[in-house]
């Protein structure tokens, strides 16, 4: 069969995508339009269907990506060259109900998973230690290292030190959130046991971080505080550390019904393949994954602006819509008041891709959460608590974004990319590529290639083996960020220092 080359989105686009290079003087016709290209074409990029005018807005996806900042003709190659956003401050809404009917049904899925004491179910069985504070980071990584050596990882999943730099001289709602992300961290069921290692002296107060914890398992989670220590710190934790292995390697996993799965939504290095090819399939994912009871979660607020209006008509509630528009434009305010414009957000990776504008990338960035309703907002450190399709209020920055979808209580991460990224949070962070090239470039990289559904695949076809490989993932399969132990964790710094 003859490959498409070239794809026009939605019917009322004035642009089409070039799935493959295309050369100055070649033909595109689509929607009864037909253009000859006036220069080269890179793969992922966007041509102009008809003339505009400056000023005159440019629809891809159905919605206006930015407009034209002079007269074009039908034919060029549509970039950030010539066309710029229509974003600028805060906006007021209307809340205008969508509620798709998805027609999907139950598959009665399972995998194997890690049932807690308290009801939560995990997807990995890791010993981790967490400081309170920066301080003691070398002294956690020392811990595990030796834990490593010690036991090279026999009946359980990994070690981990997990790194941070906070934890003293930060203020107010700053210092909230570093100690939010790191109880969520220390809660996480993907967890088996927990050393929390704290100095003495830091704001975040070690008795106090674990009262913070609230209703725990003393049994899983215990602290040392290493200036409370009489002599070699290492060797006490180590004490600890072997009790909590020995607890810990019992775990076993048993079949999980697929509705307490929790999986995080997130693009980074996007292309201008990313919304016609991965992030549709996540969408799909997401939306089959939330038929079956299960939770996903979208973050990135950045990238929601020129497609939040989407998102605000697919809440389930007023209530809802207005938090949605609250951490919107919470978010914009945080720009403004930095002196920074809200609609500066692509790369130069994005923009070598075919990403022109914020809108471009924003109302692809948004397929990943394809069509359910909106069943719940949470702002940055909240929880979990909704299932369904959750909003989570975080920056873009790939790690701070992919920390923050963990720590709600994600069990593992669907991470969308066009030019390739090895990294990985404190869960599996699965790398599904957007185009084929980059899948063939970096195996070691990629965990699932998108890219297939413009080599002759379609989306029907893909979808099952795509949902196999994340309940493969949830079951014990490694992503490649676990086998090359590509795992760190960011927390999100927004305010001053002492």
């Amino acid at each position: 069969m003859e490959l498409q080359t070239y794809l026009k989105i939605n019917p009322s686009d004035t642009v089409v995508v070039c799935l493959t290079e295309k050369k100055q003087g070649d033909v595109i016709e689509a929607g009864g339009e037909c253009v000859v290209l006036a220069e080269d074409v890179p793969a992922g990029h966007k041509v102009l269907l008809r003339d505009v005018k400056a000023g005159e807005d440019i629809i891809k996806y159905g919605y206006p990506i930015g407009h034209a900042i002079k007269d074009m003709k039908g034919g060029e190659w549509v970039n950030e060259n010539n066309l710029r956003t229509n974003l600028s401050g805060t906006l007021e809404y209307t809340y205008t109900p969508v509620n798709e009917k998805l027609n999907i049904k139950n598959d009665n899925r399972t995998f194997k998973g890690f049932i807690r004491k308290n009801g939560d179910v995990g997807v990995r069985n890791e010993i981790w230690i967490v400081p309170t504070v920066g301080c003691v980071n070398g002294i956690a990584e020392r811990l595990a290292q030796q834990l490593r050596e010690e036991t090279s990882c026999n009946g359980v999943d990994n070690i981990h030190a997990w790194h941070h730099n906070y934890g003293c001289s930060q203020l107010s709602g700053d210092h909230e959130n570093t100690r939010k992300i790191l109880r969520d961290i220390v809660l996480h069921p993907n967890a088996g046991a927990v050393l929390v290692i704290g100095l003495g002296c830091e704001n975040n107060q070690p008795d106090d971080f674990m009262k913070f914890l609230g209703n725990y398992d003393h049994e899983r989670i215990r602290l040392i505080v290493t200036q409370k220590v009489d002599g070699d710190e290492v060797e006490a934790g180590m004490q600890i550390l072997r009790e909590l292995y020995e607890i810990s390697r019992q775990d076993k996993r048993v079949d999980v019904p697929v509705s307490k799965l929790r999986v995080g939504l997130k693009c980074g290095g996007s292309d201008g393949f990313s919304g016609i090819t991965a992030n549709p399939l996540v969408g799909e994912f997401s939306d089959w994954l939330v038929a079956q009871g299960g939770t996903s979660v979208l973050t990135e607020v950045p990238e929601m602006f020129g497609a939040e209006t989407i998102l605000m008509n697919r809440c389930e509630t007023l209530e809802l819509f207005h938090q949605t528009v609250s951490m919107i434009n919470n978010f914009k305010e945080y720009f403004l008041s930095h002196g920074e414009p809200v609609g500066e957000n692509p790369s130069p990776g994005n923009k070598a891709g075919g990403i022109s504008t914020l809108e471009d990338k924003a109302l692809g960035c948004t397929q990943k959460c394809g069509r359910a309703p909106v069943s719940g907002v949470m702002e940055y450190g909240d929880r979990l608590s909704a299932n369904g399709l959750n909003l989570l209020s975080a920056p873009g920055n790939d790690l701070v974004a992919a920390t923050a979808l963990a720590s709600c209580g994600c069990h593992l991460v669907l991470f969308t990319t066009g030019r390739g990224t090895p990294f990985g949070t404190f869960v599996p962070t699965m790398k599904i590529a957007t185009n084929p090239t980059l899948a063939q470039r970096k195996p070691q990289w990629v965990d699932f290639s998108a890219g297939q559904l413009i080599e002759g695949r379609t989306m029907q076809e893909l979808m099952p083996e795509f949902i196999e490989k994340i309940l493969a993932v949830a079951s014990g399969e490694k992503t490649h960020n676990e086998e090359n132990n590509y795992c760190e964790i960011s927390i999100f710094k927004n305010g001053v220092t002492l």
